[in-house]
């Protein structure tokens, strides 16, 4: 027995060591090209920062981090103040119809969303918010909310039905109760709609290419802009994309434990 569980342990190892070797070699391969020139990289030998100073010449990228910021701030901090109490309300007040709104909600969820942007496209323009900021975070927010919401509600019916009614009795409103106890309970389903909001947001083309103006356009736009060409010169696209994922990784090992823990506790109940 001993020595079968040795080998599945052996064979588990194997095979965790081929799936991080198979899901990092993309890094590596941005991250060695990023530092090469284009004749280094067609002959694949040396290192220099010509990419990157090709990178910087061509393409505002300071300007693109910040536009991509500023959105995906934006459009989570909606996300969040709506799914929130929704999810909250779902899970913890009984009202009519709501069984029937919150099937509308993740039936959202179940729309394909290249089917819906040039409805919402021109529902903006007949409010004039295409071709700005606003408009692609109302996209972004109405996007993620149903997920979002999905979610928290989930997590908010994990909570004890009578810590809720203790808190009311005491002499809580339910808004007062939501504050104080709701938000405070969920702290790690909100880190973990965070985090997935970020990545999705951060690295989404089609929506922000569509709403966003070319002046304020993000980062992952720039970097579509800048492999449109006749010919790629692959170099700078890689330098690009590696300061392009470097803040949802960043993001993500911040908040990993509470992602894992909020996926759990979530899912899970």
């Amino acid at each position: 027995m001993r020595r079968i569980a040795g080998i599945r342990k052996s064979g588990l190892f194997v095979l965790m060591v081929v799936i991080a070797v198979v899901m990092l070699y993309p890094f590596w391969y941005m991250l060695d090209n990023a530092f090469r020139s284009g004749s280094q990289y067609d002959l694949q030998q040396g290192h220099s920062l010509a990419g990157w100073r090709a990178l910087f010449a061509n393409l505002p990228v300071v300007g693109e981090l910040v536009n991509s910021t500023l959105v995906c701030a934006a459009a989570i901090a909606i996300i969040l103040a709506v799914s929130t109490t929704a999810g909250f309300a779902f899970a913890k007040l009984r009202y009519r119809g709501g069984g029937i709104v919150f099937l509308a909600v993740v039936a959202a969820l179940m729309i394909p969303v290249q089917s819906i942007l040039i409805p919402e496209y021109v529902n903006m323009a007949h409010v004039h918010l295409t071709n700005s900021y606003l408009g692609a975070v109302l996209v972004y927010a109405a996007l993620g909310t149903p997920f979002a919401t999905f979610l928290m509600a989930t997590y908010y019916r994990g909570i004890s039905d009578e810590l809720i009614e203790a808190a009311v009795i005491d002499g809580l409103s339910y808004e007062r109760t939501f504050v104080q106890v709701g938000l405070r309970l969920s702290l790690p389903a909100i880190a973990t709609i965070t985090v997935l909001q970020f990545i999705q947001i951060w690295d989404d083309l089609l929506v922000a290419d569509i709403f966003l103006p070319t002046n304020d356009r993000t980062i992952t736009v720039g970097l579509a802009v800048l492999a449109t060409g006749r010919t790629t010169n692959i170099p700078p696209l890689m330098a690009g994309s590696l300061i392009s994922a470097l803040p949802a990784i960043v993001v993500y090992l911040i908040f990993q434990r509470y992602l894992v823990r909020g996926l759990t506790l979530g899912m899970g109940k």
